[in-house]
């Protein structure tokens, strides 16, 4: 049974994975231009891997369970539950984890659009679908859609960043 927003599923998961892979691109090519990864660079880096990760298998857990012939409102129920709330606790979390591993909080923005923002579109979708109202499989999909444009949007900011941080070339001999 195809699920509903399938197509648009499928769409997402595949520009969640491309922009996993073009995030780990711009720290290879980072460091292959003499730049010693930081502290925050990791951090970033583990940051958005996982969260796009969380957010590919929230896009394509609807269509999983559709394989099994779970009732559409189930399918909702139990996607909003299974990947709301990891993310929710990776959203409301991540100021505390940031500051655990780099010695400082986020900036206002990232914290204002990732964390609160982030934070209460999951949160609404989650009680909404659990809920059984009408609209659930469009609710859920515009929250994973809001969520990936959150995580793009702290991943430039993050960027912008650490772009303005000066470059530490690995100590080592000087060849002439």
């Amino acid at each position: 049974m195809e699920v509903k927003g399938a197509a648009f599923l499928y769409t997402l998961a595949g520009l969640t994975v491309t922009f996993a892979g073009f995030s780990a691109l711009l720290w290879v090519l980072r460091q292959a231009a003499g730049a010693k990864l930081s502290l925050l660079d990791r951090f970033v880096a583990k940051t958005v891997m996982t969260y796009l990760f969380v957010l590919t298998a929230g896009a394509l857990l609807p269509p999983l369970l559709g394989l099994f012939d779970t009732p559409e409102d189930w399918i909702w129920r139990g996607s909003g539950l299974i990947f709301g709330l990891p993310m929710l606790a990776l959203q409301a979390t991540y100021p505390y984890r940031r500051h655990k591993v780099v010695g400082q909080a986020p900036p206002p923005a990232i914290y204002a659009v990732l964390v609160v923002l982030g934070s209460a579109v999951t949160l609404v979708m989650t009680g909404y679908v659990l809920m059984g109202f009408p609209y659930s499989a469009a609710v859920y999909i515009t929250a994973l859609t809001v969520d990936f444009f959150t995580v793009a949007f702290a991943f430039l900011a993050a960027m912008d960043i650490i772009m303005e941080q000066p470059v530490k070339s690995p100590k080592g001999p000087t060849r002439r």
